[in-house]
């Protein structure tokens, strides 16, 4: 007999959430995207709650009309090495851009994670979607890699992490006081990579960790983005609002998994969700209506412009259809603004309705604990999701889950209650990767 498959859930820790305006919120911390006591807090409170990972996102490039609480956060990779050393079971992800980085230096830094936590490193791949981050990179906003090429890079970035993070077998250093002898120089790997984007020798300068590898995670919602997340993610963090959108998705880029030779089990797929809890419909409806009001029109106009490019909107009129943009955000946030622009033209939107809709997006899980967990049990049971990453849409939105929705899933069975491993791939269920060149040396010795 198998285990019963069970649900995966991870903790977006994103200062005061996703709304632009949560910090005037009485009860948020106005400072929580820099207050690491916070970020402590909550990390000790979702492994408590015996969630599989923390979630950090990241981005390059801010204006003054960026999410306020964007303009001063911790860089992910600095943080989590903070919180691997307060935590001991929880995964800890974090989000690096392909497009501007190298993978030497995210190999190695991933890699340092994971050998500080034991094995609980995990890497949100992302390709950058704002042309601005360019101007932080000694390039100009017309050198921003176009969206087919970014994921052409991303590829081929992740063909090399995956080869430097091979470079010691698992043995390989022997640490022999007696003979001498630090490490066996038969099991050390020089990558010798030479490609179209990316020229790196290796070896690495830090060995495997108990879990082998670091645990891959990809966002990708376009076309581009669900065949790369098929091809190289262990875990997709997804955003369909629908049952129906989520199992289309969902079955979409198993299939891709499949098809490519993966085993589709082996890929978590994780709608994010940013639920809504009160002791009744009525009070989690107030919450809503709350938090929503703190968000003026203006600040809606100038997020939803993030999604295209920094565009300004203010130079149309509020409650006229929403404006013909042609191309406008294919190349930033390709999926996010098709589906805007398919909104206004099914619906007949205005540009204020848009707006608001954005900035102010009605959770789908709005309710009592109950109607929540049954929410999820119906996604996960219908093949829409492997698990869901948690955000807080409201102040202590995280605490309410861990503390009223994760007992009720626990008690139906659809929940671990103690953890299987202490490395995030054990407690994902994927298998730790064989080294690429052991295997190598392995089947020319068995040719021979």
């Amino acid at each position: 007999m198998g285990t019963k498959k069970q649900l995966k859930l991870g903790a977006m820790l994103h200062g005061v959430g996703g709304n632009i305006s949560g910090w005037r919120h009485p009860d948020a911390f106005a400072d929580a995207s820099v207050n690491f006591e916070l970020y402590k807090k909550w990390t000790q409170k979702a492994e408590e709650g015996k969630f599989d990972f923390v979630f950090i996102a990241d981005g390059l490039y801010i204006t003054e009309k960026s999410i306020p609480h964007f303009l001063n956060r911790f860089e992910p990779l600095t943080i989590l090495s903070a919180l691997a050393a307060i935590s001991s079971k929880i995964g800890l992800v974090g989000t690096v851009s392909t497009s501007y980085s190298e993978p030497f230096t995210i190999a190695r830094q991933f890699a340092s994670l994971d050998m500080i936590s034991g094995g609980r490193a995990g890497w949100n791949v992302v390709t950058s979607p704002l042309e601005g981050s360019a101007l932080n990179y000694g390039k100009t906003e017309q050198e921003h890699p176009s969206h087919p090429e970014r994921y052409k890079i991303a590829n081929e970035y992740l063909e090399v992490t995956g080869g430097l993070w091979d470079s010691w077998e698992d043995d390989a250093f022997v640490r022999d006081k007696e003979t001498g002898v630090f490490f066996d120089p038969a099991k050390m790997h020089t990558l010798n990579h030479k490609g179209t984007y990316f020229s790196v020798k290796g070896p690495l300068n830090i060995a495997r960790s108990k879990q082998g590898q670091p645990v891959v995670f990809q966002a990708g919602a376009s076309e581009d983005g669900k065949s790369f997340a098929a091809k190289v993610a262990n875990a997709i963090f997804t955003g369909q609002e629908t049952l129906e959108e989520a199992k289309a998705y969902y079955d979409d880029v198993k299939g891709r998994a499949k098809a490519l030779g993966r085993t589709p089990d082996e890929i978590s797929i994780l709608p994010g969700i940013g639920p809504i809890i009160g002791s009744t419909q009525e009070e989690a409806e107030r919450k809503y209506t709350e938090i929503a009001g703190l968000v003026s029109i203006d600040r809606a106009l100038d997020f939803l412009g993030r999604f295209y490019e920094h565009h300004d909107f203010t130079q149309y009129p509020l409650d006229e259809p929403f404006p013909d943009l042609g191309n406008l955000g294919r190349n930033s946030f390709q999926s996010s603004t098709d589906r805007m622009k398919a909104w206004a033209k099914d619906e007949g939107l205005t540009l204020r309705q848009v707006a608001l809709r954005v900035a102010t997006p009605k959770p789908t899980l709005l309710g009592t604990p109950e109607k929540i967990a049954d929410t999820l049990q119906e996604w996960f049971e219908a093949g829409a999701a492997d698990g869901f990453i948690v955000g807080s849409a409201v102040p202590r939105g995280l605490e309410a889950f861990i503390d009223e929705v994760v007992p009720i899933l626990q008690k139906r069975g659809l929940f671990r209650e103690e953890y299987e491993a202490d490395t995030l791939r054990g407690n994902l269920g994927i298998p730790i990767p064989v080294n690429q060149f052991a295997a190598n040396k392995k089947v020319v010795v068995k040719e021979s």
